[in-house]
């Protein structure tokens, strides 16, 4: 599971991500209490929409952050893309969907050409790439100069509350992905893969590293959840 690597890890996280397109939202507002809703609209906040950006909704899954930014700006022009045809498919079918653009894509060899986008956002995305480094690498590769990245991802815990949210990752959670997805595996692994990324000032380090300027962070949930944000040079 975690402990994979490349493409066996690709391969493993795209199947993963398959079974589970149809729960996936409602076990993410479960899991988060309602939060990641939220958190979402601060993390399309920072991208600084203007009329008619372009964005590109990396990882979009079924399109929560695409509608997002439909939401605060009518006329904006997301793309979702994803490397699962399950989760798309469920985004589709929501309303709003057809209003996107949904393209199949690795992250890690994006099929866009260089500064083809306004602003690049994720959720979730990043401690499920094989290669956080080269994931970086593309998405500054397709913004324009002076365009906006942002992520929100989860980071370990740390701190008096650890031991808590360690029981929230590890008993709550696969419960909860057992009990409604049917799919105590995969929501062994979202947990796993939480404790195992990046601390948030280490990937503000590896944004700074990809070329980002203006690179910053919050965390939230307890420090469990941090969005980043940074720009492409001008």
């Amino acid at each position: 599971m975690t402990e994979l690597s490349g493409s066996a890890r690709a391969a493993y996280v795209a199947r993963m991500f398959d079974r589970i397109a149809g729960r996936y939202d409602l076990l993410n507002r479960l899991m988060t209490f309602g939060q990641d809703r939220r958190w979402r609209r601060e993390a399309v906040s920072r991208l600084s929409l203007t009329s008619r950006t372009r964005v590109l909704d990396l990882g979009a899954g079924t399109g929560d952050l695409s509608l997002e930014v439909l939401r605060q700006q009518n006329d904006a022009r997301p793309t979702a893309a994803d490397f699962s045809l399950p989760m798309m498919h469920v985004g589709q079918q929501r309303p709003g969907g057809e209003r996107a653009g949904w393209v199949m894509a690795d992250a890690l060899r994006l099929p866009f050409a260089p500064a083809t986008f306004d602003g690049v956002v994720s959720g979730f995305l990043l401690r499920n790439v094989s290669d956080v480094s080269p994931a970086l690498a593309e998405q500054a590769r397709v913004l324009r100069p002076g365009g906006r990245l942002v992520c929100l991802d989860t980071t370990p815990a740390s701190g008096w509350m650890r031991p808590l949210l360690r029981f929230h990752l590890h008993v709550v959670i696969p419960l909860l992905g057992r009990w409604v997805a049917g799919d105590r595996e995969a929501y062994n692994y979202l947990p796993d893969s939480t404790e195992r990324f990046l601390t948030a000032g280490a990937l503000a380090s590896r944004l700074a590293e990809a070329g980002m300027i203006q690179v910053g962070f919050v965390r939230r949930m307890f420090g469990t959840v941090a969005i980043h944000w940074a720009s492409k040079p001008g």
